[in-house]
């Protein structure tokens, strides 16, 4: 692939549309996953590296599919599916809403043509707008909430799109770019990974100590701007108990992990959980996903959407499963924090970090000047200790939208914090994400905890 060229930029910035304007933000929204497909050629955006991820056409369609289905089926009269053997394929996992093609079979889907779905996204995109434009204050009060979830929904989409890119990428022996760096010199590029490796050390990180004692977490409408979106999984709102403890000042960075690897953190069972370390020796892990080393015990690469690129020292270490985040805790005698202990941390800082609008695509080394906890949000998801499941009250919308979050609180764990693509204004400090402690293609790391 081509690509574009090197002074290409996308829309990563965020709109400064204001949030009350619902059409224009969802205007918007549309716009922002189109812009990041359009790098892609037309064959990057059909096929499917693994069943975990899916292609760019797919996630094209189904966060069309989403409006189509929940708003203009339900709330337009007279309107007529644009194909109605789009509703098999582009359902994700809504079991009440009928049938649903296999996930692991996205990638056979040559046809519909990227044309057509392109053109049913601007169909469907024209017809939301319209209907928002002509609805009187009750269908607003009914359709406003679902549009609102589109639009935090296509979010998510517009992260794992780029996320199945670089999976898809690292799987091809050309190891092409989603994005050129803004200086491509690929003749000198594997020289400078020796000047890379030899780095000076991060430095160690600090402490933030915390007294625990009783705590309020999770989304609470009446707190601060009641018209604030959160996802259901995020509340209700409830006291918790913590007991003291310390929160690590920054992540964990890729050369905090090499000490792991030069230790033989993959091969000593004492570190691992039972499961962790099947999984470990199953898969071959020795290392994150997408790290190589181009000569035999040279210096790390690892693969990027900007391609292939050193190893950065003082950059948070990505792409790590939950077991490995685990296995490293105990290698450094320490643990993961619970989602709890994390939320009332971040809730003090400032919701700004290396996401999708800084456009870097990739983590970065922390400020050391900036002020603590360095990154707590973007640059990389930080995996928890928590088991993702219902806080208590937690009750699931009624209907088919109920099905979007509560189906899913078993055997994942949570991570918080948001990474470096991100949707600037998706995250905050509630926000529960959740993979299974296996899975590494996500832009997931660790921030280390301890009791204190």
């Amino acid at each position: 692939m081509d690509g574009p060229s090197p002074h290409t930029t996308l829309p990563f910035a965020p709109s400064d549309i204001a949030r009350a304007d619902l059409t224009a933000r969802f205007r918007a929204v549309r716009r922002q996953t189109e812009a990041l497909a359009a790098p892609l050629d037309p064959e990057d955006q059909v096929v499917q590296s693994m069943p975990d991820c899916s292609p760019t056409k797919w996630h094209l369609g189904h966060t069309t599919w989403f409006f189509e289905r929940f708003v203009l089926m339900s709330f337009l009269p007279g309107y007529r599916p644009f194909d109605p053997g789009f509703d098999h394929l582009f359902n994700s996992y809504y079991v009440s809403l009928g049938s649903r093609h296999p996930r692991p079979q996205r990638g056979l889907l040559t046809r519909p043509p990227l044309a057509r779905v392109l053109a049913w996204r601007d169909s469907v995109t024209h017809a939301v707008t319209g209907l928002l434009d002509r609805a009187d204050a009750g269908l607003r009060a009914r359709i406003d909430p679902l549009i609102e979830t589109g639009i935090h929904h296509e979010q998510q989409h517009q992260e794992l799109l780029l996320m199945d890119v670089l999976h898809l990428f690292s799987c091809n022996p050309l190891r092409p770019a989603y994005l050129p760096a803004d200086t491509m010199d690929s003749a000198g590029a594997m020289d400078s990974a020796a000047t890379m490796a030899v780095a000076s050390r991060p430095q160690a990180p600090g402490w933030i100590d915390h007294d625990g004692g009783i705590h309020a977490i999770g989304h609470d409408p009446a707190a601060g701007d009641a018209d604030d979106f959160a996802y259901d999984n995020e509340g209700p709102r409830h006291d918790v108990l913590l007991r003291p403890f310390r929160l690590a000042s920054r992540p964990v960075t890729n050369g905090d992990w090499l000490e792991f690897i030069a230790e033989d953190g993959y091969g000593r069972a004492e570190f691992w959980l039972s499961d962790g370390i099947a999984e470990a020796e199953a898969e071959g892990w020795t290392a994150p996903l997408y790290w190589f080393r181009p000569e035999q015990d040279g210096p790390w690469w690892t693969m990027t959407l900007r391609g292939p690129e050193p190893v950065d020292l003082d950059a948070p270490v990505v792409h790590v499963s939950q077991y490995e985040a685990d296995a490293f805790a105990r290698f450094r005698g320490c643990r993961l924090p619970t989602e709890a202990e994390w939320e009332v941390v971040a809730a003090q800082a400032p919701v700004i970090g290396n996401l999708l609008p800084q456009g870097a695509l990739r983590p970065m080394p922390a400020d050391h000047a900036a002020t603590w906890p360095a990154q707590i949000y973007g640059d990389v998801w930080e995996w928890t200790s928590s088991a993702y499941g219902p806080y208590p009250g937690f009750k699931p919308p009624v209907g088919a939208i109920g099905e979007y979050n509560g189906k899913f609180m078993a055997n994942q764990m949570v991570l918080r914090g948001g990474c470096c693509v991100t949707p600037g204004d998706h995250i905050r400090p509630s926000y529960r994400n959740f993979f299974y402690p296996r899975q590494r293609w996500a832009f997931a790391g660790l921030r280390l905890a301890a009791d204190a």
